[in-house]
Order: C-alpha cells, then sequence, then structure tokens
C-alpha cells in the first residue's frame, strides 16, 4: 500500500465547520444573554434559534471531516500528453 496522509487541517470540511461554530456560539449567546427583540421576530428568539443550529451544522461539518478524512497519497504520478487539456498559452518573447 502506498504512504498516505490526512488533509487535516486543510479539509475544507473543517474550516467551514470552524467558521458555523464559532458564529454559532456567538449567536448562541447573544441569544441567551442579549435582549431578544421577540417583537421582531413573532416571538421567537431568533439569535438563539439560528446560533443552535449554526452550532449544529458546524459541529456536523467537523465531525463528518474526522468520520471520513480525505487521504491524500505521498506520491502522484505526473499528468502525461492529454489531448483534452488544453496547452498553455505561449507568451510572445520582447524584442524578437
Amino acid at each position: 500500500m502506498a504512504d498516505t496522509h490526512k488533509a487535516g487541517a486543510f479539509d475544507i470540511r473543517n474550516v467551514i465547520g470552524g467558521l458555523l461554530a464559532i458564529y454559532g456560539v456567538i449567536l448562541t449567546l447573544m441569544g441567551l444573554f442579549g435582549d431578544p427583540e421577540t417583537e421582531k421576530t413573532g416571538g421567537v428568539n431568533a439569535n438563539l434559534w439560528a446560533g443552535l443550529g449554526l452550532l449544529v451544522v458546524g459541529l456536523g461539518f467537523i465531525a463528518w471531516s474526522r468520520i471520513r478524512p480525505i487521504v491524500v497519497p505521498e506520491h502522484v504520478e505526473p499528468v502525461g500528453d492529454d489531448p483534452t487539456r488544453p496547452a498553455p498559452k505561449k507568451r510572445p518573447r520582447k524584442g524578437h
């Protein structure tokens, strides 16, 4: 079996999950300790419920990245001539 390692912190699911969880904590704290302003939201503490929802989704992303990590192979074969890939554009040389 080839040598492999996990994407770890570079897995985009960790970044998204972390950001959502941070915003979820902030909104949950605002819902608990701030002015709920329920008259604007029809009697619902919107900050609290949105914060709890963001926490659940953010922790779900982090759990997903832990349960099914992205495995990065140590060695990747270079791509050969692929007719479906466009060739790089050549820049004209100055002075020629």
